[in-house]
């Protein structure tokens, strides 16, 4: 291995510190970088061990959370800090991503003097921030969504549940794994607001130059399929179907077998197809 690390830490949206992982095989093909999704982070489920499916290809990776995941650079796992979790925003993510996206490119040329092309997959909220970031980095070339978001907007509450939200300052969500009750502070809608225009992701997904392929599970109850139908329209990509996928490709938290869930496995392998046309 020409770079291998594992809980460096990063400083990320509002000189918050996190944590990320790095690893880059001689003459790798190209170095994928991954965002996890809403209530995740770089070491849930079976993500290392998509970490480990890429690596055996001939792929470097690179997984990180995000600043306001919940995380905390000593318990990274799970959510012991709720206050940066509610403090969260869409614009702290796209920051997030692209300084990750920047620090793995400064990696590839100062530290392992290659110069190899980098790739972005991103998970459900991964999904649409990686689409917004890799519309305005020129560093990436190719792009994957994987049961990726298309809309931002019909994510926040409406009429008296808006309302009762401002009026409060804060709204719950239930973590039913953890039995936690999430924070989002009303910041959280006012950033997106302010933002609503950066934060479009049909706008996005229409302005993309790069290669591009939205992977969706049929049975995906969380972000309907139809997001990645959006997705793949509206960048007149290929929309890759897992039949009988849901939401996480059959992988959960914690994840104790030592292979890949079929779905993921199916998913992934289509990932692969892509990154080595």
């Amino acid at each position: 291995m020409l770079i291998e690390f594992k809980n460096k830490i990063y400083e990320g949206s509002n000189q918050r510190k996190s944590l990320f992982d790095c690893q880059i095989p001689k003459n790798a093909k190209a170095v994928i970088v991954f965002a996890h999704g809403y209530k995740g982070y770089k070491d849930w489920g079976a993500w290392n061990l998509m970490e480990d499916y890429f690596l055996k290809q001939g792929f470097g990776f690179v997984k990180f959370n995000m600043s306001h995941n919940g995380g905390t650079v000593d318990e990274p796992i799970d959510f012991p800090d709720l206050e940066a979790f509610g403090r969260n925003t869409y614009t702290f993510e796209i920051n997030d991503l692209n300084g990750i996206i920047n620090e793995t490119d400064r990696i590839i040329r100062q530290e392992c003097e290659m110069d190899i092309p980098i790739y972005l997959i991103g998970h459900s909220r991964g999904g649409g921030v990686a689409i917004l970031t890799a519309a305005i980095n020129t560093k990436v070339t190719k792009l994957i969504s994987l049961a990726g978001i298309s809309n931002i907007a019909n994510r926040f509450p409406i009429g008296d549940e808006l309302l009762e939200w401002e009026h409060s300052g804060v709204m719950y969500v239930a973590n039913g794994r953890t039995n936690q009750s999430m924070p989002h502070f009303y910041s959280f809608y006012e950033d997106f607001k302010k933002n609503e225009k950066v934060l479009n992701i049909e706008a996005a997904a229409g302005s993309l130059t790069i290669p591009f392929l939205q992977i969706h599970g049929d049975m995906d109850l969380a972000v309907s399929i139809s997001e990645g139908q959006n997705n793949a329209r509206w960048s007149n990509t290929r929309l890759c179907v897992i039949k009988g996928a849901g939401h996480t490709f059959s992988a959960s938290q914690p994840w104790t077998n030592e292979k890949l869930p079929e779905d993921m496995h199916a998913a992934l392998e289509k990932a692969l197809e892509f990154f080595n046309e």
